[in-house]
């Protein structure tokens, strides 16, 4: 069945490839000057699945209803002027399409041509999360989201123009394709952002960042989740710190991942930081390392060892089960433990699912980009991420660690200002009930 499914999912986007219009253009480069002034930009929402709670639920609809943020809801500026959903029907994503006016398109091309033959949107929502998609023997979900941006840059090319594109999460599930999107999206001047939500959230204490060419000497982030859905959102979460370490960015040389009794081998043998383990829980979360031992209920933890070329090592650990949705990071800055908690969670008593607020800040820096033609954030950062999230999927397959040559990626985070919460917290419309009044019925 897994072999019969693949070939189907195969032939299907290899046939919308093929069938796109296939005119000898030469690649698009550069924006051309968008809509008349006054008139709101137009973007393409492109989603394998748009269901309640989904990703596609979570973005695309606070570009329709609103962004609920500490300062109260945000009307957006630009405007959903088309969807495509690859699976479902009759889900949210087509009710909501139904109730804004926003017309659903069969394919990904009549989406950004909005049914004509030249693009006709200011922007692109890609957004390849969710939805049922075989998993290959590594385990790793095949999203099609590469497939997917190919259907963009097809249209970018013979429309002879680009527009930014907002890319969600990890740009694929294995090198070769994330390699591609990167270098595409680059040789035709695509302002384009992708990765986690996490480097936007909250932080406490509020606003805590290292100081460019801070001198960090080792690093940890304390997570949650499978290595293959929630190791990008703590690696992203790692390089948003520790790329502003003294020398920027290098790359990263060895990946090594352990799980289940592999996690517990290697905290028994000391490979972990405890006093930084330690020092992190106590300090943002109240949890005493003695009082509650990493290897109780160890067997779904996991653990992701990174070594730079630069000479930094982090860890990276998913306790499942010792907290939840809890995200801490600390460093050793020369002789002093840095912590921190990136806050995802509302109040204890508050509803986990609503509104998903860290989300509003995503969309935030996702429509500065739509208006200016500028990412907020480094692709870089989540090209590197996504490498190294591969790499500990392999690593854990191979039971060793991984030497990542092809990881030797240099950036610099100089010169981005993404938008983030102003608090350590939560407040105000970014926790007041969801949906708002007008969609409940729909919901």
């Amino acid at each position: 069945k897994f072999v019969m499914y693949s070939a189907l999912i195969a032939i299907r986007w290899l046939l919308v490839v093929l069938l796109l219009p296939l005119a000898a253009v030469p690649a698009a480069k550069g924006q051309d000057a968008g809509p008349p002034p006054g008139e709101p930009k137009k973007i393409a929402a492109l989603c394998t699945v748009y269901g309640k709670w989904h990703h596609a639920d979570v973005i695309v609809t606070k570009f329709l209803a609103g962004m609920p943020t500490d300062e109260g809801l945000i009307p957006p500026k630009v405007r959903i002027a088309s969807l495509y959903i690859e699976q479902g029907e009759d889900d949210l994503g087509h009710k909501l399409a139904a109730h804004y006016g926003v017309p659903v398109y069969p394919t990904i091309a009549e989406a950004l041509t909005l049914g004509g033959e030249e693009l006709a949107v200011d922007g692109v929502l890609l957004i390849g999360e969710h939805g049922k998609y075989p998993k290959n023997q590594l385990g790793q979900e095949m999203y099609p989201r590469m497939l997917m941006m190919k259907q963009v840059v097809r249209v970018f090319e013979w429309s002879g123009r680009v527009v930014p594109v907002w890319y969600d999460k990890h740009l694929s599930y294995n090198w070769l394709d994330a390699k591609w999107v990167y270098d595409r999206s680059k040789e035709m001047e695509v302002p384009m952002m992708a990765g986690s939500v996490i480097p936007l959230i909250w932080r406490k204490p509020t606003g805590f960042e290292h100081p460019p060419g801070t001198e960090i000497s080792e690093a940890l982030v304390l997570s949650h989740g499978t290595v293959d859905r929630y190791a990008i959102h703590a690696l992203e979460m790692l390089q948003c710190m520790v790329e502003r370490r003294k020398g920027g960015e290098t790359g990263i040389q060895e990946i090594e991942c352990v799980q289940g009794d592999g996690f517990v081998r290697a905290l028994r043998a000391g490979r972990f930081p405890m006093d930084m383990i330690a020092r992190a829980l106590r300090e943002q979360a109240d949890i005493d390392v003695a009082a509650r031992p990493l290897d109780e209920n160890a067997g779904s933890h996991a653990a992701i060892l990174v070594r730079y070329r630069d000479g930094l090592r982090a860890t990276v650990l998913l306790l499942n089960g010792y907290y939840s949705q809890r995200w801490f990071y600390a460093a050793r800055v020369k002789d002093e433990i840095q912590t921190c908690e990136f806050v995802y969670l509302r109040p204890p008593d508050y509803n986990l699912f609503q509104p998903v607020p860290a989300f509003s800040y995503l969309a935030l820096n996702i429509q500065e980009m739509f208006l200016t033609g500028r990412p907020q954030t480094p692709l870089d950062r989540t090209l590197l991420a996504t490498g190294a999230s591969i790499a500990a999927i392999e690593s854990r397959h191979a039971g060793r660690a991984l030497p990542t040559p092809h990881l030797a990626i240099s950036y610099s985070a100089e010169g981005f200002a993404p938008i983030r919460p102003k608090g350590s917290a939560p407040t105000g419309a970014s926790i007041a009930p969801w949906p708002p009044e007008e969609l409940k019925s729909i919901y």
